[in-house]
């Protein structure tokens, strides 16, 4: 896997641990959608590149690569992914403040809320990264959300910047399985 995904994959998963916990959410079958710019012009053109080989497989190659994403509950969106998580009513009822991260020994600080908006920061040590975001709600069923972050790879610091949202979609998640970053926060 390219480094630029291998260092995304965990970032987004912050991300949706993050914006779990930023307000009382609605438990549920939720979709949410990222992208990511990264700062760095040889990191945008392997992800352009990614994109591209995607792009071009083969029909039957593309849909098992497509499969193996949906059995995630993922999928290739535009300039980034989307995924359907559940979120069960534990989780919402227990993300009061962003989680913290055990993997990677990250450490979550929220600023108190102000209107609809949390500010946060993070600092993880595997692989080293730290950066700020902002979480805006509109409800207890909709969110918007803004990451900045510069990691350590291969002794360089490189910086990106994913935006994401979410939506609430139903109540019955059906097949859907919480997001293991999300379901093994504070147990």
């Amino acid at each position: 896997m390219r480094p630029a995904i291998r260092h995304a994959l965990p970032l987004l998963a912050l991300c949706a641990a993050t914006v779990a916990g930023a307000q009382s959410m609605k438990p549920g079958l939720w979709e949410m959608q990222s992208s990511m710019q990264q700062g760095n012009a040889g990191q945008q053109n392997a992800m352009a590149q990614m994109r591209q080989q995607m792009d071009s497989m083969p029909p039957a190659q593309r849909k098992q690569m497509e499969a193996m994403l949906a059995k995630q509950g993922m999928s290739l969106a535009g300039d980034g992914m989307r995924m359907k998580t559940c979120i069960t009513p534990e989780m919402a009822a227990r993300y009061d403040v962003p989680p913290q991260r055990e993997e990677g020994g990250c450490t979550t600080r929220a600023q108190p809320r102000v209107g609809n908006t949390v500010r946060f920061s993070y600092q993880c040590a595997n692989p080293p990264s730290q950066g700020e975001g902002a979480v805006t709600w509109s409800g207890s069923d909709a969110y918007s959300m803004r990451v900045e972050t510069t990691t350590t790879v291969r002794g360089k610091a490189e910086k990106s910047t994913v935006e994401s949202s979410g939506r609430w979609l139903a109540a019955d998640c059906g097949s859907v399985k919480p997001l293991a970053a999300m379901a093994g926060q504070r147990k």
